[in-house]
């Protein structure tokens, strides 16, 4: 079984321990680790895999914590750099009565923003192996070229790229300049995973199918679209195959769609799926796979922060088998 390599921000998530109040008008919080590369790494270690993370850490308290709560989810952290010259990042949220989340980043540099190109190791990668990035730390910064030596590398050697946009917009400078990035990216990835809260925005297309079109693109073989409860679908070889979601009780949505993909990643690593055979691989197990993310998902919702709250393989097994 390949690794997921994760690169990109790992960070500490404050949830408010009060729903329905906006950010100025919560009292408290609970620190939770965070960062979307990071949970989606924890997120296939919990389930059996092997995953680890690329990124860079402050030399502080936030930073011990982080490598802590990674090490004990089972993530590789020996790719970790630690950095005096920036402080690790933090994001604090508010939950709204659904779940539903707003975000305040505290981020002037963080230590995430800081990796350089020369800090990646390009001979990690192999054939059978998954890179997955987002969009967060693609702003202008040393850890974007950290992004492109990374996929270049993982691509020559014969791994599968994954990305996972999910937009953050306080984190950049304007609309265009985040929407610009992301679609500089989606080329470079043989899978896109996007929500249907994104789609529109990127794309610049309301109808559903020409703005998914659009993002086969490049070196894209396969889309993956959320649609939260309502399920997701699998975009491939000009097929689409659909999978309903899970009612849960909503708690907090922090991690769910990191849980998904990791899950949906954790699928492609167990077939052994690579660049020639994931289309093949998506398609024929197509429902069998969104159904898997569709309840790490769901399970996720239930619990309180991101990393805490993913699910087992037996968890996702019995959700899966509940009349």
């Amino acid at each position: 079984m390949g690794t997921l390599y994760s690169i990109g921000e790992v960070l500490i998530d404050f949830i408010p321990l009060q729903k329905g109040r906006a950010l100025k008008d919560v009292v408290s919080f609970e620190r939770a680790p965070g960062g979307a590369p990071a949970n989606v790494a924890a997120a296939i270690a919990k389930l059996g895999g092997r995953s680890a993370v690329l990124t860079k850490l402050g030399e502080d308290a936030f930073g011990d914590f982080l490598l802590e709560q990674l090490e004990e989810a089972g993530v590789d952290t020996g790719h970790v750099i630690r950095t005096n010259e920036a402080n690790t990042g933090l994001a604090f949220v508010s939950l709204r009565e659904d779940g539903e989340r707003d975000f305040s980043f505290y981020r002037n540099p963080s230590a995430d923003l800081l990796l350089t190109e020369d800090e990646v190791n390009a001979s990690l990668f192999k054939s059978g192996d998954i890179l997955h990035f987002c969009s967060v730390d693609l702003v202008d910064s040393p850890m974007k070229q950290a992004h492109v030596k990374a996929i270049q590398s993982a691509k020559e050697r014969g791994a599968l790229i994954s990305f996972d946009p999910n937009v953050r917009l306080p984190l950049w400078d304007s609309p265009d300049v985040c929407r610009e990035t992301i679609l500089d990216f989606i080329p470079k990835a043989h899978i896109v995973k996007i929500s249907d809260e994104e789609l529109a925005f990127i794309t610049g297309i309301e109808d559903e199918k020409e703005a998914i079109d659009l993002l086969f693109s490049g070196d894209v073989q396969a889309v993956i679209y959320t649609k939260g409860a309502a399920g997701a679908s699998i975009y491939v070889n000009n097929k689409s195959i659909d999978a309903s979601g899970f009612s849960v009780d909503v708690q907090d949505t922090t991690g769910a769609g990191d849980a998904f993909i990791g899950a949906l990643l954790y699928r492609l690593l167990d077939t052994g799926a690579d660049q020639h055979e994931l289309k093949a691989v998506l398609e024929r197990n197509a429902l069998s796979i969104l159904t898997f993310a569709n309840a790490a998902g769901a399970i996720t919702t239930t619990g309180k922060g991101a990393i805490s709250s993913l699910p087992s393989k037996k968890q996702i097994e019995d959700m899966m088998n509940t009349p």
